[in-house]
């Protein structure tokens, strides 16, 4: 490129002309969503990879996320979604982020625990949040981009928490489900306490779950205690699969686990096997 803008100027102030020009960088685009559930405007932001671009007929499958900001974790997660896609370890899929207005408000499940009603002005909106997702996002999401019928979500921390919630509470919301360091200790650990009834009564579609724990010292504990009630559950609809990782921090384990998590459930079939 350099080479035929140097043949294509007549000199100096040709190349000074020729290298100023500019334009947006994309990756994708962001839309404003009024939400009567929330009684709030929410700003959603959408990665597409080349798949998605290069044809007018294909159809992905999309990746939710909590904490979908660009100044939040979106635009890390796009960029490992491109380069995991690209060198052919997973399989193309829409990322929907969902920008965040009140976090610990949407997050959160109700609690009596009063330490946990501190951290924020509101908590105990996730079923609202919930409710904002499979009515108004979803449907403008199908409306909007070209999807396949398989859905998955991803989140860290509180949106780790509301991560496993869902799963627990609304399991056929998701086809995957992916938490790294999720906040169990939530409500005097009460998703972890009640995992094991919640689990024995669903019966629905197969699911699965990856989660990732960093070395801070009560959510390894409860993340473990969490995969051992999977595995005392033994259910055959919910495929799981649990990844300490003590090298790293709650602040570094976001993209290191994520790496890990979408080569694991997200990886493209074998040529060749059944579909």
């Amino acid at each position: 490129m350099l080479v035929v803008l140097l043949l294509w100027c007549s000199g100096p102030a040709g190349l000074v002309q020729a290298q100023s020009k500019e334009s947006a960088l994309s990756i994708g685009n962001t839309f404003t969503l009024e939400s009567k559930i929330l009684g709030e405007t929410r700003r959603i932001n959408v990665y597409y990879p080349p798949a998605y671009t290069e044809s007018a007929t294909v159809r992905l499958p999309v990746l939710y996320m909590p904490d979908g900001g660009m100044a939040e974790d979106f635009l890390h997660v796009a960029g490992l979604v491109q380069v995991l896609v690209g060198n052919g370890t997973m399989r193309p899929f829409l990322l929907v982020g969902i920008e965040n207005t009140e976090r610990r408000r949407d997050l959160t499940g109700p609690t009596t625990n009063e330490k946990d009603k501190k951290i924020a002005p509101r908590v105990g909106g996730s079923a609202a949040f919930r409710k904002f997702i499979r009515q108004e996002l979803m449907p403008q999401i199908q409306k909007r981009y070209r999807t396949t019928p398989e859905t998955a979500i991803v989140g860290e921390s509180l949106a780790g928490l509301f991560v496993v919630e869902t799963l627990l509470l609304e399991p056929d919301l998701f086809d995957t489900y992916v938490t790294f360091d999720p906040s169990l200790w939530w409500n005097n650990k009460q998703l972890v306490k009640q995992a094991s009834s919640l689990l024995q009564g669903y019966n629905g579609r197969a699911k699965t779950l990856y989660m990732a724990t960093s070395s801070e010292p009560e959510i390894a504990t409860d993340g473990r205690q969490f995969a051992e009630v999977l595995q005392a559950a033994a259910k055959p609809s919910i495929s799981w699969h649990y990844e300490p990782m003590p090298i790293e921090t709650h602040s570094t384990i976001y993209h290191p686990a994520a790496l890990k998590a979408f080569r694991y459930v997200f990886k493209p079939a074998v040529q060749g096997s059944a579909k």
